[in-house]
């Protein structure tokens, strides 16, 4: 473990609830981590969700700010990482009128992050996708999800009340 106390993890979107998890994993297992928040603001409240869920090695933790949606900030968030996790995707503040509203976004943060990972040199990549894939048109249910639930934009959007993507 002391080699792997030597890698850098990045992780994007730290104050999200996938991200949280990935980032005490990371700690728990030796590797130090910087993760992304979009204001300096939201470190305290990171950290404080962070130690609510048991992690360990906060010492290990560095924040940097990168949005996104915007091109800054990228290069340096994955400056000196051997590791990548791309967890996050930005989400509309209210119910999306067209699915690119959420489409674009997304794959717009994804290659930022993809091109400042080839840039730097990162060894891997590894891309999550977002709850939108799957989550409209299904109603309300207490079924777990799985790889086989894909979104319906035909269908009435009552898992986040929306009406419509169309």
């Amino acid at each position: 473990m002391a080699d792997e106390a030597k890698e850098l993890v990045m992780v994007t979107g730290g104050s999200g609830f996938v991200a949280a998890h990935c980032i005490i994993h990371c700690l728990s297992s030796g590797y130090r981590v910087r993760t992304t928040v979009r204001s300096t603001k939201r470190e305290d409240d990171v950290r404080e969700m962070l130690k609510a869920g048991e992690a360990t090695n906060l010492d290990r933790l560095t924040f940097t700010v990168a949005d996104l949606t915007k091109d800054e900030g990228w290069k340096e968030a994955v400056e000196g990482c051997t590791y990548v996790l791309h967890v996050a995707s930005p989400f509309p503040p209210g119910a999306p009128k067209d699915e690119n509203d959420l489409i674009i976004p997304a794959r717009e943060g994804t290659l930022r992050v993809l091109r400042a990972a080839r840039d730097a040199g990162v060894k891997r990549v590894v891309v999550t996708s977002s709850l939108a894939a799957v989550g409209y048109g299904h109603g309300d249910t207490n079924e777990p999800w799985t790889e086989e639930m894909w979104t319906d934009p035909r269908q009435s959007f009552g898992v986040f009340g929306l009406a419509s993507l169309s």
